[in-house]
């Protein structure tokens, strides 16, 4: 939901920027080379930059792109993409890492964590809505440091202008964390053109899969409150549960 198919209709006459991956004279081994053609090379008219960050002597290139493309796929697909260029520039050869995220937080958490430096990723304003609230932004502080202490286990997105909604379901990898599964709910509104951003906590995968059941459904009741970590809730160890998978019913 962060570029053309969400963008107001006045601003769709600006220009949209395009993906310089500036790869001009370098070349990848066969298996590289078949890797990026056919995660990136394929669908790179449809990749929009939605921030991009270059390190001074061009060996690195980190970039946060929106994927156009995917509203189309599947429905509930992400529709952020995630991707770090590295260049070796004595031998002009490129490797790269990409990862498709749901969120562009969760992307340029991702990035952080591969060498980027955090004040070096923001977004394009221009392309985009902007926060609702000093609670969507500093949720968005948080999950871009620490979002490597989640693993993803379930996402939806929706582009519906109905109801553009996307939920996000994460489990702590630290198992004596509070609220051990959470859930990221964001939600654009189309009027203002902001978004705002929030997480609950839960105790269950079952119950963080019911509620981004319930919310796809528009039954879903607040969310609630990540359980705040105490010196007397502590757990012994115990197996990790499972990583959150897709509720079983279809839409």
């Amino acid at each position: 939901m962060s570029a053309t198919e969400s963008t107001p209709p006045d601003d769709r006459r600006r220009r949209t920027p395009e993906l310089d991956a500036r790869l001009d004279g370098f070349e990848a081994d066969e298996k590289t080379a078949e890797a990026y053609f056919h995660q990136i090379g394929v669908i790179e008219d449809c990749l929009i930059p939605l921030g991009e960050h270059h390190t001074a002597d061009g060996a690195h290139s980190f970039y946060v792109l929106h994927d156009s493309s995917a509203t189309w796929d599947h429905p509930g697909v992400p529709q952020n993409v995630a991707l770090h260029l590295q260049r070796d520039l004595e031998s002009k050869t490129f490797r790269f890492e990409r990862a498709v995220l749901p969120l562009p937080v969760m992307a340029q958490s991702w990035l952080i964590h591969r060498g980027c430096p955090p004040q070096s990723i923001g977004l394009n304003p221009d392309l985009g809505p902007s926060p609702a609230d000093e609670a969507t932004r500093a949720l968005e502080r948080r999950l871009m440091t620490d979002g490597d202490h989640f693993a993803l286990g379930y996402s939806y997105t929706r582009d519906d202008p109905g109801d553009p909604v996307i939920v996000v379901a994460l489990r702590a990898l630290d198992e004596q964390a509070p609220s051990e599964f959470r859930v990221v709910a964001e939600e654009l509104d189309t009027n203002a053109w902001t978004y705002s951003l929030r997480e609950g906590g839960f105790d269950t995968v079952e119950e963080a899969l019911q509620w981004c059941d319930d919310r796809l459904r528009g039954t879903a009741g607040p969310l609630p409150p990540v359980r705040p970590a105490t010196s007397f809730d502590r757990p012994a160890p115990a197996p990790k549960a499972p990583a959150p998978r897709p509720p079983g019913r279809s839409r």
